[in-house]
């Protein structure tokens, strides 16, 4: 009988060991958390590089086709000569919704994302 009491006895867990294992919990709890915060900016910002790099492949294509660079970028959204357009009217924005900056200056252009402060000519300004 005795034997019998020292094992119910330790059959459960002391306040010591659950303390410790909910420390360890909140501890990896908080290092995933500050893992992926950083994750979401980063692929925000490969995804609004992407986008450039599509409307940059359009309006070169928009060039071939009509002799001279898009006046804005909505010309990419409209079909030429009756074909289908080059991009929808609703990719024209960055992965923080704001519409991209474009600038066309004799045959070149510039595409610019303000970044994800939403204003251009700062450090976090992405470009073609």
């Amino acid at each position: 009988m005795t034997r019998t009491r020292k094992t119910l006895h330790r059959a459960g867990f002391t306040l010591v060991e659950l303390l410790l294992v909910i420390a360890i919990l909140g501890i990896l709890g908080t290092v995933v958390v500050v893992n992926f915060s950083g994750s979401s900016d980063e692929a925000r910002r490969t995804g609004t590089l992407t986008s450039i790099n599509s409307i940059s492949q359009a309006a070169e294509i928009y060039r071939m086709k009509t002799g001279r660079v898009p006046k804005s970028l909505e010309d990419l959204t409209v079909g030429i000569n009756d074909e289908p357009p080059l991009l929808k009217a609703g990719s024209l924005v960055d992965s923080w919704g704001t519409p991209f900056d474009y600038k066309a200056e004799g045959k070149t252009y510039v595409i610019r994302s303000a970044g994800a402060d939403g204003v251009l000519n700062t450090d976090d300004d992405l470009t073609n």
